[in-house]
């Protein structure tokens, strides 16, 4: 049996907050001679949920080690599954970080709905809303499950309670920063407060094998509040990124330890809530001009899935000292790189020119197979020549102006023909190292080894 904790705490009988020394005024809600004395008995759960794993006290040696595989909760939600690496894992504990408003809460709500549906009962704890702001969501959601049960509770001990009295298949946690455990006397959101309930929660799921997703609020610079060890004490750590007046949503993966960090899934913002995008090229093309300048198509990978986007560059002059280099969608700094090879090596006059660079329908480009499409994008809007419509472009460029190989450019090229690309641009060096799949049938792959050779076969005459 646990063993019991005897500590002395102080209640506000006006608010309730709970202090740890006598005050004659409580400092949450200013009223005076409100502090009343109240023994806290809190069951010591410091090995809570080891007793499952109390064998492996002793080393064992690697082959024996248990391999089994626990199946995942399928999600009928595609673009959430190949995320999370194939499904739910049971037990795993997954932080979900975004922007205010970006659809976190849409999206776990409709996870929820899918996973009542199909495996089991889930758990909706909200801490920011009450029940009856989520029962009007899941109504406009069209979401009815029986099995879906919300829960408005801010204190972690309860929350614990609840999960080990209903064992469901899945619990969800909004937020994990407005949420606090009564043994602690710091206000919900701090960092202590933070550390100790997400340690809380993840024992308990672990102990009961149940799954666990943990909404984090965000800071400015865009990262999840609170300790850093946070993200550490996770399984997964999950991003949805996106601007708030545009439709599209994309989901990253930044920490996964039962799947890949290199997937990404795409969602389109509606008013039926998260709908998934089968095809995210055809989307973020959609409404490409072919003729016109500055305009480029970049084949990038995310994880395993080939994404074609529209890069668009505009050069102005401008009449200051210090022209400007503004990129939304890719590395600010590499862009100056691209910039500087681009005057350099290729002799375009840039000094004088404000550049301006962005991919197409909020998605971000980090890998450097898009340099070449970037570069051409800029001397297109340089020159004032369009880039032919049919072609798209993959490489990595140089210091000195040479074409860098890339990897997986079979499946480039096959998801550029399928949607309707008749010629690519690429790094010869690729072409004659093989190594893989050959290019698909239908489709003219042009080799070239510097940016001066790209920029004369991608430009007009």
């Amino acid at each position: 049996m646990a063993a019991v904790k005897e500590k002395k705490q102080y209640l506000c009988s006006a608010c309730g907050a709970t202090h740890l020394r006598w005050a004659g005024k409580c400092a949450e809600c200013g009223e005076w001679n409100t502090l009343e004395e109240a023994p806290a008995r809190l069951p010591d759960k410091g090995r809570a949920g080891m007793a499952s794993v109390e064998n492996l006290g002793r080393p064992v040696a690697l082959p024996q080690v248990a391999q089994d595989d626990q199946p995942r909760l399928l999600l009928r939600m595609a673009e959430l599954g190949r995320v999370l690496g194939g499904g739910i894992v049971p037990g795993a504990c997954v932080l979900v970080g975004g922007d205010p408003g970006i659809g976190k809460s849409t999206l776990l709500l409709q996870m929820a709905a899918d996973v009542a549906r199909h495996s089991g009962t889930v758990l909706y704890v909200s801490a920011e809303e009450s029940a009856h702001q989520i029962g009007r969501r899941a109504s406009r959601l069209g979401i009815r499950e029986e099995r879906l049960l919300v829960l408005a509770e801010i204190v972690v001990e309860s929350i614990a309670d609840q999960i080990e009295a209903v064992r469901p298949a899945l619990v969800i946690v909004d937020s994990v920063q407005a949420i606090y455990s009564g043994s602690g006397s710091s206000a919900a959101g701090t960092v202590s407060q933070v550390r100790d309930c997400a340690a809380t929660l993840l024992r308990v799921g672990k102990a009961q094998n149940i799954p666990i997703f943990l909404v984090g609020h965000v800071t400015k610079e865009g990262t999840i509040a609170g300790p850093r060890v946070l993200e550490h004490m996770v399984d997964a750590v999950l991003q949805l990124e996106g601007e708030r007046f545009h439709a599209f949503r994309l989901l990253r993966s930044i920490k996964n330890r039962f799947g890949s960090t290199n997937e990404v899934g795409v969602f389109e913002m509606t008013e039926l809530g998260m709908q998934e995008v089968a095809n995210p090229s055809e989307l973020f093309l959609a409404e490409r001009l072919p003729n016109a300048t500055g305009s480029t198509i970049a084949v990038s990978m995310e994880g395993t899935r080939p994404l074609l986007v529209e890069v668009q560059a505009l050069c102005s002059t401008t009449t200051f000292s210090m022209p400007r280099r503004t990129a939304n969608g890719v590395d600010p700094n590499r862009l100056l790189l691209l910039a500087a090879v681009l005057s350099r090596r290729v002799g375009l006059d840039l000094g004088d020119q404000d550049i301006f660079v962005n991919v197409v329908g909020g998605m971000r480009v980090d890998e450097p197979a898009a340099d070449l499409a970037v570069a051409v994008a800029i001397a297109s809007s340089l020159r004032n020549r369009p880039v032919y419509a049919d072609l798209a472009i993959v490489g990595e460029v140089g210091l000195s102006g040479e074409l860098r190989s890339v990897g997986q450019l079979a499946r480039r090229l096959h998801e550029a023909k399928k949607m309707g690309f008749t010629r690519a641009l690429a790094p010869s060096s690729t072409l004659q190292r093989g190594g893989g799949d050959s290019p698909p049938q239908g489709i003219e792959v042009i080799g070239v080894r510097t940016l001066s050779d790209a920029l004369g076969v991608a430009l007009l005459k």
